[in-house]
């Protein structure tokens, strides 16, 4: 759709009923079919229009009354705008009025009108208007062409002497468009002549015919007598005096008429100028400063070359008062804020009142320099209050921080009634430039496209771009030292996390504002740059305080206790883990991740790639500290019941222990760990990749590292400390009651002996523990414990310096059902141990028993068997028989 049409000049600017208007403007239609309507004064004028270029229209003014815009509308462009005012008035002219104007009268046309332009009504032969123009001085036409003239009915016609007297303004556009309509004039009266005459062929021949006639008669009458001739000759003459008698009246009249038009016109130029100081004194009091250029104007083109002292000495005043209003538009020029409009008004009429400066470019300096102040004005009156306000705050500072310890990211993010100082300046910034930077903007592309109606100096473009550059420079330094103080020598603490994403929507909404402008990329890169900084700012803080937040978590564990049938008991340690770092994703995805209009990707920049792996991985360093501080740490106790609910497992109604031992809050540690490394790494990752962040696989890798070394550590303590308690009682428990494997006094082998049963019940313990919290760490836990008990066995019988026959059998009884009890979880270390503790004990003597033993022993497996039940199958019998 082309662009709609905008009327920047009308002429005249005042008239009656059916004044004839040019209209001058850009669009104002491809052709005279484009127009749809033309409105004057909100009066229907399109019946007059004529077009004559795309920059002309000539109308006739409708009925309208008082002051009006001229509203064009066009199929192409639509409803069009209008940058001046016609302004109409009815004039009260009856029949009995008198008028001082001679009206010409053109001659009288009998029959059919000849549509040839008759010398009374001699028009622009190029079917241009004139009037708006201002007139070429007829000196220089003089000097250009001496013997040449201006006349379209003079012999010494000089075709450039016209042009240059009436279109030396016209465009080349306009001049081609006029010759062909000239070209169109002549071509239609000479075809108007002959169809004129081919029309009319029979009333030609009739006339001819009586011409014909009457010459016959008067011939005939000549002959007859020879006065007739005299007598025709003296009525012409008597008819001549006649008609002079009769017109001698009416052509006095006229004369007359002339001269009292000619002295009322001297009159009324002087009366104008006598009266023009008043009248501008009227016209600034009702602040109508286009009459009073329009008046000022006149007045130079009647008097300016005059050498009357009288007409000089008001020249002078009036110069005078055009002089304080040139004063006054250029004090209201430089006071700010102005919008755009009525800044362009004011350029105008300066340019108008032939001011000797650059107005334009005033107005330019002026808005830049008011932009800036206020810029400052706000940072300056910030930095005073933080100043003032400083010392207070650092006596409440720690507490306040202690109190916001324990609260979410999505809390602190939720918006508060009162803004600090900080976000206040920043609102106000960001309001500063939406408001008063497109102004200034458009004023210099306006400035330097000519649109102010004055000469651009070309010279200025280069300090124009360098105001441009230093608003961006100090809104985006002032964002800086507000926003991100670390990276700058301010001593002011950076904005609180609850206004990150306020500031951040304030600084986003100026970069909106500026590239809607189509700023040079010098320019806008500025503001970007520190979007980019604020977003890697945010990014930082919320992943920093999720990390703090998932210190604290070792200071918030409940103990409350979930089982998995896969994963084991947990407690809600790994959820809180989880839902601590989705709160920071999420939040970082609203805020932080999602691109706007021309910003940098933050996904697809290394720095802040690496910056993202150094803040999760950091999270998750800090996840595997806790999970090894909480199961390290002795004291780290909860007095209320703990309960657990078995999800997914087919138990119910069973309850933990009151109180945990240390060491079963060791073992849920190592199951958190372990589930946090299977389950929970793979939900991360999953959740970054969908919802557009950089991949996390390397710092997923790293974390399994992390989680395994902590898994290892918490499962060498926890072995440790059942291991030893178990094998320290093996001893003692051996030889009470002042035992010896060689006392010829020692009882009939009749069953294992309660030491061997006192291991066996340990290990059940044990097992019930591991299997109520991590099964899957059965056979790691009990194999380690297995081997201690094995060495700590060889160890004893080795020490054994000699064995009775019943003292064999019974030692061979007790290995036998250790290793039974014991051989799923055996390792080569704990099998080499238990053959070396078996060949300590000398060979039975009889085969008797040796049948005497393994009946001993399966009645051992019958009476055990409940509590053997737990270590899955038994022994294979080669593994028996071997150790018998």
């Amino acid at each position: 759709m082309a662009k709609s049409p905008v009327v920047t000049g009308i002429s005249p600017k005042e008239g009656p009923p059916g004044t004839r208007v040019t209209i001058r403007g850009e669009h104002l239609g491809i052709n005279p079919n484009d127009l749809s309507s033309l409105k004057i004064c909100d009066c229907e004028c399109m019946l007059s229009a004529e077009w004559k270029s795309p920059n002309k229209i000539i109308a006739r003014s409708g009925p309208g009354k008082g002051r009006g815009d001229i509203i064009l509308v066009t199929k192409s462009g639509g409803v069009g705008t209008s940058t001046v005012q016609f302004r109409g008035y009815h004039e009260t002219i009856g029949p009995l009025k008198e008028s001082a104007v001679w009206v010409e009268e053109a001659p009288l046309n009998w029959g059919r009108q000849n549509s040839s332009v008759t010398i009374f009504q001699l028009d622009d032969p190029l079917g241009l208007s004139v009037e708006g123009d201002e007139k070429f001085p007829e000196n220089e036409l003089t000097e250009l062409f001496p013997d040449g003239s201006g006349d379209l009915l003079s012999e010494n016609f000089e075709p450039a002497w016209f042009l240059l007297e009436h279109h030396h303004g016209t465009s080349f556009d306009d001049l081609r468009v006029g010759l062909s309509y000239l070209k169109r004039k002549v071509d239609s009266q000479n075809e108007g002549q002959l169809s004129f005459l081919k029309d009319n062929v029979g009333s030609v021949m009739e006339q001819l015919d009586t011409l014909f006639t009457l010459k016959q008669n008067y011939e005939a009458d000549f002959e007859r007598n020879n006065e007739t001739l005299f007598r025709v000759e003296e009525a012409i003459n008597q008819s001549l005096k006649e008609a002079t008698h009769l017109f001698h009246g009416v052509l006095t009249r006229r004369e007359k008429a002339e001269a009292t038009r000619n002295a009322l016109a001297v009159m009324t130029r002087y009366k104008f100028l006598f009266q023009l100081p008043i009248n501008i004194d009227r016209n600034i009091k009702n602040e109508d400063v286009d009459v009073i250029i329009n008046d000022y104007a006149r007045a130079l083109n009647l008097f300016g070359k005059t050498e009357v002292s009288v007409f000089k000495k008001i020249l002078e005043e009036v110069e005078t008062k055009i002089l304080n209003i040139r004063i006054n538009l250029k004090s209201k020029l430089h006071q700010m804020p102005t919008t755009l409009k009525q800044q362009k008004k004011i350029i105008r009429n300066l340019v108008a009142l032939n001011d000797n400066g650059d107005p334009g470019w005033e107005a330019i300096i002026h808005m830049k320099q008011f932009l800036i102040d206020k810029i400052k004005g706000s940072y300056q009156q910030f930095i005073t209050e933080e100043q003032a306000n400083e010392t207070p705050n650092k006596n409440n500072r720690h507490p306040q921080n202690k109190h916001k310890r324990n609260i979410s990211l999505s809390q602190q993010i939720e918006p508060q009634n009162i803004e600090p100082k900080k976000v206040l300046c920043i609102d106000e910034i960001a309001t500063v430039i939406s408001d008063y930077f497109p102004d200034l903007w458009k004023l210099g592309q306006n400035y330097f496209v000519g649109d102010l109606a004055v000469k651009p100096d070309c010279s200025h473009e280069m300090d124009f771009k360098e105001m441009i550059l230093d608003i961006i420079v100090t809104v985006s330094d002032i964002y800086r030292t507000i926003m991100l103080p670390t990276t700058t020598t301010s001593s002011f603490s950076p904005v609180p996390i609850i206004w990150l994403p306020h500031c951040l929507k304030q600084i986003r909404s100026v970069f909106t504002v500026l590239t809607a402008l189509d700023l040079p990329n010098e320019a806008l890169n500025k503001i970007s740059s520190v979007i980019f900084d604020l977003r890697l700012h945010c990014l930082n803080i919320l992943f920093k305080q999720a990390s703090e937040q998932i210190i604290q978590l070792k200071t918030t564990e409940t103990w409350k206790l979930d089982y998995h049938s896969k994963q084991g008991t947990i407690s809600q340690l790994p959820n809180d883990f989880y839902k601590i770092i989705m709160e920071a994703m999420n939040l970082a995805k609203e805020y932080v991740i999602r691109d706007e209009r021309r910003e940098t990707a933050l996904v697809d920049n290394e720095t802040a790639k690496n910056e993202l792996q150094l803040l999760v991985h950091k999270c998750f360093w800090n996840f595997s500290q806790v999970l090894e501080q909480v199961g390290l740490n002795a004291d780290t106790n909860c007095s209320s019941t703990t309960v657990m609910s078995l999800s997914g497992s087919s138990v119910t109604g069973f309850k933990l222990h009151n109180d945990l031992m240390w060491e079963q809050k060791l073992l849920i540690t190592i199951s958190n760990s372990q589930y946090t490394r299977n389950v929970m790494l793979l939900k991360f990752k999953k959740e970054f990749e969908d919802n557009g962040f950089p991949t996390i696989d390397v710092v997923v890798a790293r974390a399994v590292e992390l989680l395994e070394n902590t898994e290892s550590k918490l499962l060498e303590t926890y072995i440790e400390t059942k291991s030893d308690p178990l094998v320290g009682t093996i001893e003692p428990s051996m030889y009470v009651g002042s035992f010896e494997w060689d006392s010829p006094s020692l009882l009939d082998l009749r069953e294992v002996r309660p030491y061997a049963k006192e291991i066996i019940t340990n290990l059940i313990a044990l097992h019930s523990e591991v299997q109520t919290i991590m099964p899957d760490l059965m056979y790691v836990v009990l194999s380690e414990i297995v081997v201690t008990i094995s060495e700590e066995m060889s160890r004893l019988m080795n020490c054994v310096t000699h064995f009775s026959e019943n003292g064999a059998m019974q030692a061979r009884l007790d290995l036998m059902a250790l290793t039974f009890t014991l051989s799923n979880y055996f390792t080569p270390n704990s099998k080499d141990f238990f053959c070396d503790a078996t060949n300590a004990v000398p060979p039975l003597k009889s085969e008797d028993n040796e049948k005497y033993v393994l009946k001993c022993f399966e009645q051992f497996k019958t009476r055990m068997h409940l509590q053997i039940m737990c270590f899955l199958t038994p022994c294979p019998n080669d593994i028996e028989t071997s150790i018998i």
